[in-house]
């Protein structure tokens, strides 16, 4: 039960921060280009991810050759994550820096994961299972579109 508890805190940490960086990026991008935005954040996040590695592997390093996993070699396609990511962030410093504003972009990307998310529970996209498209995904993805026009228009 814990691990559940800590997914949703981690789920909500992940959130904040997505907030944060995509109104730091459109100030950025606001003083430069959404383009060299992009490049920051993303230069930013691989330094960051260089760096946790780097103390992950030290402070787990096993002493015996015996009990190292042997790597696994990846698809090449599993390394092409970084494009959407780097569009997500060129996207929401314009659409930020426009009319939609920060809570506008948030919710509509949250419409289009959750479209895209049924989409690949459907086909089975990136090795996952398939799954059937029962009326509660239709519900929720509603649900979410409504709650973002409501965000979107309902300013005063």
């Amino acid at each position: 039960m814990m691990e559940r508890s800590t997914d949703w805190l981690l789920a909500i940490a992940g959130g904040a921060l997505l907030a944060l960086m995509i109104n730091y990026n459109s100030l950025l991008a606001k003083h430069t280009t959404p383009v060299f935005a992009s490049w920051v954040a993303h230069g930013l996040g691989a330094g960051a991810a260089l760096v946790l590695v780097g103390l992950y592997s030290r402070v787990f390093r096993s002493t015996s050759q015996e009990t190292k996993p042997q790597p696994v070699g990846a698809p090449l396609w599993f390394y092409l994550g970084g494009i959407p990511g780097t569009f997500t962030v060129i996207l929401a410093a314009i659409t930020v820096n426009g009319g939609l504003s920060l809570s506008g972009t948030i919710a509509l990307m949250l419409v289009g994961q959750v479209l895209f998310g049924i989409a690949s529970d459907y086909f089975g996209l990136f090795r996952t299972p398939k799954r059937r498209i029962v009326a509660a995904d239709f519900f929720v993805a509603l649900s979410v579109l409504t709650g973002s026009a409501l965000i979107i228009f309902g300013r005063a």
